[in-house]
């Protein structure tokens, strides 16, 4: 980072402490509909005009789409009537909720959920466990079950986690063929979006969705529709309820969710259910060896601090829980892109 006396030493601490504001500006334009009216308008409209569409104040609003341009979130033409604001493409594209690639729910659930759990990553960091007590009221002991305390809070998250494998589902699937396996469980699955990338890029395959029966309920409801054949639901806990036999298990973003003896645990089970010469994807963000980056990789451990029991970690580490397990021949593809793949075969 520098000394004091090195003149990009306070621009480097101005850009950190900025982080925070720089995420809220952006969660604040998509709570209220700015990139939404954009899109839907068809043209630029002033700061005035998107005020009166939003309920916002004409003051408050003028100061939001201006740190929003210079986010480059929005673009603005100056015209004789004055300043008008349009979406660029990122925002059409990620920032939009009828985009199919929208991450508006994530962001959300990041705006409203997540950021309350980091106010208390100092409690988290010296009490070594995650912060739903605090926060929220409900206990710390089941992190999924203060995780959908509510349906509200549950479809917050499915629908945010959906979010997320509409722009990564693709990469870690297709990080390696696939196509020998057609009976597929996808353990934890949710609102089922990783399911639907399954079955789009190997057409012969059938996935399975093995979640608790709430969340079930909602993805039958809400994300998978009665036609979409190729998917199917198994109701359950796979910690405590038998997992049926299958060719290949997806384990997305799963086992970052708890500790070593917990994932040994889960492992195991999956080994054992799983017929010979199939296999066990895991699709987490992995850290590098010497866990010095990547940087996105070391805040969602943080992360897994204040919200979870588990933690990120190396390919090696992930290598070894599968080691024990009984998996062999792993292999593991890091895909450039927010999540990686590593595959373990029986």
């Amino acid at each position: 980072m520098g000394s004091t006396e090195d003149p990009d030493y306070p621009q480097i601490i101005v850009q950190y402490s900025n982080g925070f504001l720089i995420s809220k500006v952006m969660f604040t334009a998509c709570e209220l509909g700015v990139f939404d009216l954009l899109l839907e308008s068809g043209e630029p409209l002033s700061s005035d005009a998107i005020a009166v569409h939003l309920g916002a104040s004409t003051m408050g609003m003028k100061r939001l789409l201006d740190a929003c341009v210079g986010l480059e979130l929005l673009a603005v033409e100056m015209t004789q009537e004055g300043a008008l604001y349009r979406n660029t493409e990122i925002s059409n594209v990620y920032l939009t909720k009828s985009s199919p690639k929208s991450q508006y729910h994530i962001m959300m659930y990041y705006s409203n959920t997540v950021y309350l759990c980091w106010q208390y990553l100092a409690d988290a960091v010296r009490e070594g466990r995650n912060q739903y007590e605090r926060v929220f009221g409900v206990s710390s002991r089941d992190p999924f079950g203060a995780m959908y305390r509510s349906d509200e809070e549950m479809l917050k998250f499915m629908a945010g986690q959906n979010s997320v494998w509409s722009i990564c589902g693709r990469d870690v699937l297709a990080a390696f063929d696939l196509s020998p396996f057609t009976q597929i469980y996808d353990l934890g699955g949710g609102g089922g979006a990783l399911a639907q990338e399954y079955v789009s890029l190997y057409p012969n395959s059938t996935v399975t969705i093995y979640d608790l029966p709430k969340v079930v309920q909602v993805a039958k409801e809400r994300f998978v529709s009665p036609e979409e054949h190729q998917i199917t639901f198994h109701e359950g806990d796979f910690f405590n309820d038998s997992i049926p036999e299958a060719e290949l298990y997806i384990l997305s973003k799963i086992l970052h969710d708890w500790d070593d003896d917990k994932c040994k645990q889960l492992l195991a089970k999956v080994y054992k259910a799983c017929k010979p010469g199939g296999g066990v994807l895991l699709v987490e963000s992995l850290l590098n060896e010497d866990k010095s980056g990547p940087e996105e990789t070391q805040l969602y451990s943080l992360n897994m601090l204040v919200q979870t029991e588990g933690k990120e970690r190396t390919a090696a580490e992930y290598s070894k829980l599968l080691e024990a397990a009984g998996f062999g021949v792993i292999q593991v593809k890091r895909t450039g892109k927010l999540y990686d793949a590593v595959l373990g075969m029986k």
